[in-house]
C-alpha cells in the first residue's frame, strides 16, 4: 500500500506542538547565549593580561620599548638558567665514589710475603751475601737496584720477622686504602670529600673521607714511617721498613664512574628548580626604556602562561558565571519581582547582565596598564543599574546593584577599591532614580551619582594614601560617569521604550495628558464614556495607592480601559440620553455590541503602541464574565441560550492594577444607578459587588488578598461618597427655579 505523506502538514504539526512562545523557550536561548558570550570571554581573560603580553613580537633585547606591559595576574615560572647554574653546582658537590679492590688487596700481600719467604730462605742457607745480593737481583730486579739494602737485610740477626712485620704494616695501610687519584674526571666532583664504599660479605659499607685524609702512593711511605715509629718492632727494621715496603705498594682503591653516575642522578632528581614569581600588577616594560634580557625573559614567560591556564581556573570561572546567572534568574521570578517578566523584559536583563560582567573584563585586558580602580570609574555601572530601574522596577535594580559589582569583582575585573567604587555608584543609582517622575529627573540623577562617585572616590584615595595630585583626575572621572549615566539613559530610553513596549514612569506620565488625541476624540465621541473613565481612574489610583500597587499605572489603564467605546458610543448607557438603541435589538446583538469594545479597544491600544500593561488592563477590565442584564433577557426568549455568547472575551486579570481598574469600573457604573447614595449605601454596594466577583472567580489570579479588598473597598467608598454627597439648596437658587419652571412647563 502507498503511502502519500504531506511533509508540509507534518512540519506544521510539529512546529505547531513544539511552540516556542507557549514554552517561553526564547526568553531561555537569549539568556544561554548571554550566558556563553560571559563564560568564554571570562575564562579567556583569566590570569594573564592577553591584552599586554599576547603579542610580544614588537619587543626585542636592547630595543627602547614602545608601550608598557603590567602583568594583570600572579605568574610563576622557572628560572631556566639560575636552575641550570644550581644543577652544575650541585652536581660539583657530589662525592667521587671510590671502591676498593679486594684483588688488588690481595695481590700486594702476596707479592710482598713471596719475597719475604724467598728472602729469608736465601738467608738460611748459609750462603755469602753477595749470593744473597745477586739471587735477589736475579729473581725480583730493579725492586731493590743498591746493595745496601739486602746488605742490612742479611745482617740483620730479626730478619726472620721481618715478613710478620711488613705483613702487618701493609694490612694497616690497604685496611685505610691506597687510593688512585690520577683520573682527571675527579675535577668534576666534590674538590674536598669523597665516598669509599667497602663490600662486607654481602653487604656494602659507605664512608665519607675527606682528600686530605686518604693515603696515595706518594704520602704511603710517611703512613709506614708513622707506623713503625710506634709500632713495638727491632730497630733494624723500623731501619729498613719504608725501603723494604715501598717497591710492594700499590693502589688498592679506584674511582668508580658507574656509582658516582647514579649519585649525580639522584642528586638531579632531588633539585629544586629555581622560582621566579611576578607579582600582579607588577610592570614588567617600561615604555621609552630600553628592554633587558631579563625583562624580555619575563615577557616570553608571560606570553607561554598564556597557553597554560590551569583547567580549575577555567571550571571554577565556568561554575561562578552559572551561578551569577543563576542568582539573576532568581531575581527574575515573580518571587522576587512580583510578576513575570516579559519575554523582552528577559531579554534586556541576559543582555545587561552580559555587557556588564563581559564588558569589565575585556575594557581590564583591552587595557591592562589601567587599574581597577580606574576602570570601575571609566565603566558606566551606574548606567546599566539605572536602565532595569526605568523598565523593571526598583527592587531589581537594588539587587543589580548589590550583584552587578559582586560579579566583575569575583570574575577579576575589579579589585577592591574598584568594586567599592562600582556598588556605591550602583546603589546611588537605584536610589536616585527610585522616584523620578520626568526625564529630566534623569539628569538630577546623573547628578546624585557623580557626588556618590566624588565621596566614594576621596574615601578609597585617603585609605590609598595617593599624593594630592591624583584627585582631580580621579574626581574628574568620577563626575564625568556620573553625567554621562544620566544622559545615556535619557537617551536609550525612548528607543528602548518603544523596542520593550514597557510602561516605564516617563511614559506612563506621558500617557496621562487629558489633551493627548486619542483622549480628545474619546471625550467629543462619547462624553459620558470620557467622564466615567476619569472617575475609573480617580478611584483605581487611590485604591492602589491604599495596597502599595502602582497608582499611574492604575490611572493611565483607567483612562484608556474603554477606548472601544468610540465606535460605537450610542450603544452604551453612559452616552444615552433618552432613547436605548437596545430597546430596538435582539439580547444576542446587544451582548454582540457591548462585548465588541473589549476587543475594539485592544485593537485601538495596539495601533497607538500603547505599552503592553496598558493593553492588558483594556483586554481585562472585564474579565471573562457574562453580561448578565442581556442573557437574562435572552433566557427569558429563548429556551437554550450559549453562555458563551454573552461573555466577555478576555481573561481575569493578573495583575493587582487591572484588577483594580476591574473593581473601579464596575463600582463607579453601579453607584450611578443608586438614588440617594449615602456612604452607608455605597458601602454596602460595593461590599456585594466585590463578593460578586470574588465569587465568580475573576480576582483569583490577581493576588489580591482580603485585606487588599477591604482596603480598595474603603478607598472607592470615600472617593464616591465625596462625589455623590448630598448639597445643601440655597434659598435664591430655589426660588429661581420656582420662576423658571412654568416657563418651561408652558413649553
Amino acid at each position: 500500500m502507498k503511502m502519500n505523506v504531506n511533509f508540509g502538514d507534518f512540519k506544521k504539526r510539529l512546529t505547531g506542538r513544539l511552540n516556542i512562545s507557549e514554552f517561553h523557550l526564547a526568553p531561555l536561548l537569549v539568556s544561554l547565549t548571554a550566558m556563553c558570550v560571559t563564560v568564554a570571554i571570562s575564562a579567556g581573560n583569566i590570569g594573564a593580561g592577553a591584552g599586554s603580553v599576547s603579542d610580544i613580537g614588537d619587543f626585542e633585547t636592547g630595543k627602547v620599548a614602545e608601550r608598557d606591559v603590567i602583568a594583570d595576574s600572579a605568574v610563576s615560572y622557572i628560572d631556566r638558567e639560575a636552575t641550570q647554574l644550581r644543577v652544575e653546582a650541585q652536581e660539583k658537590l657530589v662525592p667521587a665514589v671510590f671502591r676498593f679492590s679486594a684483588a688488588a688487596s690481595a695481590d700486594i700481600k702476596n707479592s710482598w710475603k713471596q719475597f719475604s719467604d724467598r728472602a729469608d730462605a736465601l738467608a738460611e742457607a748459609g750462603g755469602s751475601v753477595e749470593a744473597f745480593q745477586l739471587t735477589v737481583q736475579a729473581e725480583y730486579p730493579s725492586l731493590f737496584p743498591g746493595a745496601e739494602i739486602m746488605n742490612a737485610y742479611f745482617a740483620a740477626p730479626e730478619r726472620n720477622s721481618f715478613g710478620d712485620y711488613g705483613l702487618e704494616i701493609l694490612n694497616n695501610i690497604l685496611e685505610r686504602g691506597i687510593f688512585a687519584l690520577g683520573d682527571t674526571e675527579l675535577r668534576n666532583y666534590n674538590p674536598d670529600i669523597a665516598e669509599l664504599l667497602t663490600t662486607l660479605d654481602s653487604r656494602t659499607e659507605q664512608e665519607r673521607v675527606f682528600y686530605a685524609n686518604v693515603i696515595t702512593l706518594d704520602s704511603a711511605v710517611d703512613v709506614i714511617n708513622n707506623i713503625v715509629s710506634g709500632a713495638d718492632m727491632p730497630e733494624s727494621f723500623k731501619a729498613l721498613a719504608d725501603d723494604l715496603l715501598k717497591p710492594f705498594l700499590a693502589e688498592n682503591v679506584f674511582f668508580s664512574p658507574t656509582d658516582t653516575l647514579q649519585r649525580v642522578i639522584n642528586t638531579r632528581e632531588h633539585i629544586e628548580p629555581v622560582m621566579k614569581h611576578i607579582n600582579k600588577d607588577e610592570r614588567i616594560v617600561r615604555k621609552g626604556f630600553i628592554v633587558t634580557e631579563d625583562e624580555m625573559r619575563e615577557l616570553r614567560e608571560l606570553h607561554l602562561s598564556l597557553s597554560r591556564r590551569d583547567p580549575r581556573a577555567i571550571i571554577g570561572m565556568v561554575l561562578l558565571v552559572l551561578l551569577i546567572y543563576a542568582l539573576f534568574i532568581f531575581l527574575r521570578g515573580k518571587i522576587f519581582l512580583g510578576r513575570e517578566l516579559r519575554d523582552r523584559e528577559s531579554y534586556l536583563l541576559s543582555v545587561l547582565i552580559c555587557m556588564y560582567i563581559a564588558g569589565s573584563v575585556l575594557l581590564k585586558n583591552i587595557f591592562p596598564g589601567l587599574e581597577s580602580f580606574r576602570v570601575a570609574l571609566a565603566f558606566p555601572t551606574s548606567l546599566l543599574v539605572m536602565i532595569p530601574a526605568v523598565f523593571l522596577g526598583p527592587r531589581l535594580a537594588m539587587a543589580l546593584a548589590l550583584a552587578l559589582p559582586l560579579g566583575a569583582y569575583l570574575c577579576g575585573a575589579f579589585d577592591a577599591p574598584a568594586y567599592i567604587v562600582a556598588l556605591v555608584s550602583a546603589l546611588a543609582a537605584s536610589a536616585a532614580i527610585k522616584n523620578a517622575q520626568k526625564r529630566m529627573d534623569l539628569i538630577k540623577a546623573g547628578l546624585i551619582i557623580a557626588a556618590a562617585n566624588c565621596v566614594a572616590v576621596i574615601v578609597i584615595l585617603l585609605l590609598q594614601r595617593v599624593g594630592p595630585g591624583e584627585y582631580p583626575v580621579m574626581l574628574f572621572w568620577a563626575i564625568l560617569n556620573g553625567i554621562v549615566s544620566g544622559m545615556l539613559v535619557l537617551g536609550v530610553l525612548p528607543p528602548l521604550e518603544q523596542a520593550l513596549n514597557t510602561a516605564t514612569t516617563f511614559r506612563l506620565m506621558e500617557l496621562t495628558d487629558l489633551n493627548a488625541p486619542i483622549l480628545r476624540r474619546l471625550f467629543t465621541t462619547a462624553p459620558g464614556t470620557y467622564s466615567h473613565s476619569i472617575m475609573v481612574a480617580n478611584l483605581a489610583e487611590q485604591a492602589c495607592q491604599d495596597i502599595g500597587a502602582n497608582a499611574l499605572l492604575a490611572r493611565v489603564g483607567a483612562y484608556y480601559h474603554d477606548l472601544g467605546k468610540m465606535e460605537n458610543p450610542d450603544y452604551f448607557v453612559e452616552n444615552q440620553t433618552a432613547y436605548n438603541k437596545h430597546d430596538d435589538m435582539s439580547p444576542r446583538l446587544s451582548a454582540t455590541v457591548i462585548r465588541s469594545h473589549v476587543k475594539l479597544g485592544v485593537e485601538k491600544a495596539r495601533a497607538l503602541n500603547l505599552p503592553q500593561e496598558v493593553v492588558d488592563i483594556i483586554s481585562e477590565h472585564h474579565g471573562n464574565s457574562i453580561i448578565t442584564w442581556f442573557y437574562n433577557k435572552a433566557a427569558q426568549q429563548e429556551s437554550q441560550v450559549n453562555a458563551d455568547d454573552f461573555t466577555y472575551p478576555g481573561s481575569p486579570p493578573r495583575s493587582k492594577e487591572s484588577a483594580v481598574v476591574m473593581l473601579a469600573d464596575v463600582s463607579e457604573a453601579a453607584v450611578r444607578t443608586l438614588t440617594k447614595p449615602t456612604a452607608a449605601k455605597i458601602e454596602r454596594f460595593i461590599g456585594e459587588l466585590f463578593e460578586g466577583k470574588v465569587k465568580h472567580g475573576q480576582l483569583a489570579d490577581s493576588e489580591l488578598s482580603f485585606r487588599d479588598l477591604e482596603t480598595i473597598k474603603n478607598a472607592f467608598v470615600k472617593v464616591l461618597a465625596s462625589y455623590y454627597h448630598s448639597r445643601i439648596e440655597y434659598p435664591k437658587l430655589k426660588d429661581d427655579e420656582n420662576e423658571q419652571e412654568p416657563e418651561g412647563g408652558d413649553k
